[in-house]
C-alpha cells in the first residue's frame, strides 16, 4: 500500500499558548473592536488555539480584561512626590490620570467597586499615596476612602468623556459636534448666558483643564473633612438647664 506523502498530523499535547502571547493578542483585538466586543471564543480563534486552552490562564473575560489592566497598570511610571501633603495627593492623582488616559477602555472597566483589590502594587502605591496625603493633611482615616472615591470618580468622569468625544468627533457630519448650540432657535431668547458663549463652547470645553480642577477639588475636599471635627464630651455644649451644680 503507497504511502501518503501529506504530513502528519503532531501526536499528544498541543502547543502551550503563553500568557504573553493571549494579553498581546487581546490588546489587539481592543484596539481594533472595543473591548465590549472582545471574546474568549473570539480570542483563542485568533491565536488558534482551543477555548480550553485559555481557561487554563484565565476564568472568564472579566479576568481577561483585568489581567490586562494589571499589567498596563504596572507599567506606569511612579512620579517624585513633594513633601507637602496637598500636593502629593494631586500628584498621585494625576499620575493615574495620565496612565488611564492613554488607555480610557480601561477606566470604563475600573467603574465599578472593588477594583482596586484586582490591581498590583504600582498602581495601589498611588492609591496609598492619595490616603497617606489625605492623613497627613489632618484628615481622619475614615475619611480617606470617601476622598479618594471622589478624587477616582472626577478622575474616570474626565478620562471618558474626552475619549467618548473624541470617537464622537471622528463623524462630522453630527449635527451637535457641527453646532454647539445644538440648534435650538428659541435658545437665545430662554438662555441669554448660553447663547452669548455658545460660539466658544466647543473650544473652551475642549482644553486640558484636569489638574486645575482636580486641585481645586482637593482643596475643597480637604477642607470638608477638617472642618468635620469629631464630637468629643469635652467639646459638646452643655445644654442649658441640664448642668450639675
Amino acid at each position: 500500500m503507497p504511502r501518503s506523502n501529506a504530513p502528519r498530523r503532531p501526536v499528544g499535547r498541543p502547543p502551550l499558548t503563553s500568557r504573553e502571547q493571549i494579553l498581546a493578542t487581546a490588546r489587539t483585538l481592543i484596539d481594533e473592536c472595543g473591548w465590549e466586543k472582545l471574546t474568549v471564543r473570539r480570542l483563542a480563534s485568533e491565536i488558534g488555539v482551543g477555548t480550553t486552552t485559555l481557561y487554563s490562564h484565565m476564568r472568564d473575560k472579566e479576568d481577561l480584561l483585568f489581567l490586562l489592566i494589571y499589567e498596563y497598570a504596572e507599567q506606569i511610571p511612579h512620579p517624585e512626590l513633594p513633601s507637602e501633603p496637598r500636593e502629593r495627593i494631586i500628584t498621585a492623582a494625576v499620575a493615574i490620570h495620565d496612565g488611564l488616559a492613554a488607555w480610557p477602555w480601561a477606566a470604563e472597566i475600573l467603574t465599578t467597586d472593588g477594583f482596586i483589590a484586582r490591581l498590583g502594587d504600582s498602581f495601589l502605591w498611588l492609591v496609598e499615596t492619595i490616603l497617606a496625603g489625605v492623613v497627613d493633611a489632618g484628615c481622619r482615616p475614615e475619611q480617606t476612602v470617601r476622598i479618594f472615591r471622589s478624587i477616582w470618580y472626577y478622575t474616570v468622569g474626565e478620562i471618558l468623556v474626552r475619549a467618548h468625544t473624541r470617537h464622537r468627533r471622528m463623524d462630522e457630519q453630527d449635527p451637535a459636534f457641527l453646532n454647539p448650540y445644538f440648534g435650538n432657535a428659541d435658545g437665545p431668547l430662554r438662555h441669554p448666558h448660553l447663547a452669548a458663549i455658545a460660539d466658544q463652547w466647543a473650544g473652551l470645553a475642549g482644553q486640558d483643564t484636569f489638574a486645575q480642577g482636580l486641585r481645586a477639588f482637593v482643596d475643597g475636599l480637604l477642607a470638608q473633612c477638617l472642618a468635620e471635627a469629631p464630637t468629643t464630651p469635652e467639646t459638646e455644649s452643655t445644654t442649658p438647664g441640664t448642668g450639675s451644680g
